[in-house]
């Protein structure tokens, strides 16, 4: 019954929050589509001619944002566990991340190429165990984190969504170890009572990149 009238509770929210309403009316595949283009219009970081790596990208809307915003020059490459709906101007990969196949295929694709910008709005599912659910985002955080130290050229930045709560620190630490500038972000499109932020790394410092994607 708890989970019955979660789910109630949830849904009401859904179908009553604006940005959904929004994006429905905008023709954007998610509310997270509002997340992006606030942070883009505060940070500047999507411009056109860069080539932008979308992690996590289903149902495609920080995609959508992007193409709009590179306005056809430039390239995205979105890779998802999740299958997508094709979008003008956006290269898809369907794979699990932890899996070599799913990094050769993204290495394929880039063709040697390193990257201006890599995004990541992943998020495991939900269990309810509050301890549980916060190590996995954290993996997939890192798993992230690890991609955009591959595949960055000097100087790239690197936007990611965290919750606040056990890991936070260590993991903004990691991230101020590789680049010059941390930023921490809170959209408005983020509900409020959510844990949910974003990290925005700026300036991929000159590492010494391990084997795999280069």
């Amino acid at each position: 019954m708890k989970r019955q009238a979660k789910t109630r509770a949830w849904h009401f929210r859904h179908v009553h929050d604006p940005y959904v309403r929004q994006a429905t009316e905008q023709g954007y595949r998610s509310r997270a589509a509002f997340k992006l283009m606030e942070i883009d219009d505060r940070d500047r970081l999507l411009r056109p001619g860069m080539t932008v790596v979308d992690l996590g990208c289903a149902p495609g809307s920080w995609c959508q944002v992007a193409a709009q915003r590179l306005k056809g020059q430039g390239r995205i490459l979105g890779v998802d566990l999740l299958p997508m709906t094709e979008l003008a101007g956006v290269e898809y990969i369907q794979g699990d991340l932890t899996e070599q196949a799913t990094l050769d295929r993204i290495r394929t694709a880039l063709g040697g190429s390193q990257v201006d910008l890599v995004l990541c709005d992943m998020a495991p599912n939900i269990s309810g165990v509050v301890m549980a659910d916060q190590a996995r985002s954290y993996g997939l955080a890192e798993l992230a984190l690890d991609f955009a130290c591959r595949s960055l050229q000097p100087g790239g930045a690197f936007l990611v969504k965290v919750f606040q709560g056990s890991g936070f620190e260590s993991y903004v630490r990691s991230l101020r170890s590789l680049f010059e500038a941390v930023q921490v972000r809170k959209p408005g499109a983020s509900r409020e009572r959510s844990r949910e932020v974003y990290l925005l790394a700026r300036r991929l410092r000159h590492i010494d990149r391990v084997v795999g994607l280069e």
